[in-house]
């Protein structure tokens, strides 16, 4: 059953979705606890994902089709952003939970429900997911491509509170990253719950490639994590992935990026508070 007084809203941007947002949705509609309202923003799709979401929207009125043209200009971060901005509206702070979702996921039953009770249990919770799971010979096994506290890109939600003082999501490569610092920043608990397992339909990129390598130093500068622990992270990347060449990739790529004078996602206040972040768990790592 919904509850009047706490309203969820799920945005959900797709491009070229068709091959899974069947799946993806049925498991919307089997939730114990529905979302109030489901936006889907078909991005420039090519394929069927328009008129599969206008079948579920015929007898599911909360599922609504969003039509967005954009350009084919590839911009990794700031487009997936830019179509849930324009799903979201101007009407989302009316909505005590926001969602931004992937249309490639499956979501067990209870989610919402467990979700929505981790929320209303402490208050300070600002954003909370379950983890995400590939499959793998047939086994369904956990994404490790991050770690188990971290609130994932496909299956974020914020509470309105939180979501507000972070100012929305930000267009930059990173961005799902610097949610979560900024939901710190601001006082809030990032939660997430290893009994809900999310299957992940199309596991995301490895990033053993020069390519990937080259946007995750973009982040690292956007993210205004200094030369030092970005040379980190980018060392820590290329011993995950065992390529040598990954980390040079990284750091050519965050040097670009500093001599063009690239804007920041992040003040200097707020890449303070992430760095000294980011020093405590190192520090806690190693003692």
């Amino acid at each position: 059953m919904k509850e009047d007084a706490d309203r969820i809203l799920i945005v959900i941007p797709a491009h070229n979705e068709g091959a899974h947002i069947t799946e993806c949705l049925e498991s919307f509609v089997n939730q114990t606890r529905i979302p109030d309202e489901i936006r889907v923003v078909n991005d420039n799709s090519s394929d069927q994902t328009a008129a599969v979401v206008m079948r579920f929207a015929k007898t599911h009125p909360w599922i609504k089709l969003i039509n967005r043209t954009s350009s084919e200009e590839h911009l990794p971060g700031a487009k997936v952003v830019q179509a849930f901005t324009e799903g979201l509206g101007a009407d989302w702070s009316s909505f005590d939970f926001i969602g931004k979702f992937d249309a490639d996921i499956l979501l067990p039953p209870d989610y919402f429900e467990e979700i929505q009770n981790t929320f209303l249990q402490n208050p300070k919770t600002g954003l909370c997911s379950g983890l995400l799971y590939v499959e793998k010979e047939g086994q369904w096994i956990y994404e490790a491509i991050a770690n188990t506290n971290h609130v994932r890109g496909p299956v974020k939600l914020y509470s309105r509170a939180c979501f507000s003082s972070i100012g929305g999501l930000r267009p930059f490569i990173g961005w799902d990253t610097a949610d979560v610092l900024l939901a710190r920043y601001h006082g809030f608990e990032v939660r997430t719950l290893p009994n809900l397992k999310v299957k992940h339909l199309r596991p995301t990129g490895a990033g053993y490639s020069a390519r990937n390598a080259r946007f995750q130093g973009k982040a690292l500068y956007h993210l205004n994590y200094g030369w030092l622990l970005s040379l980190i992270a980018a060392g820590k990347m290329g011993i995950q992935r065992k390529k040598s060449t990954l980390p040079w990739h990284a750091m050519k790529a965050y040097l670009q990026a500093y001599t063009a004078g690239a804007p920041r996602m992040l003040d200097s206040e707020e890449g303070k508070f992430v760095r000294q972040w980011r020093w405590k768990q190192i520090m806690g790592r190693l003692f």
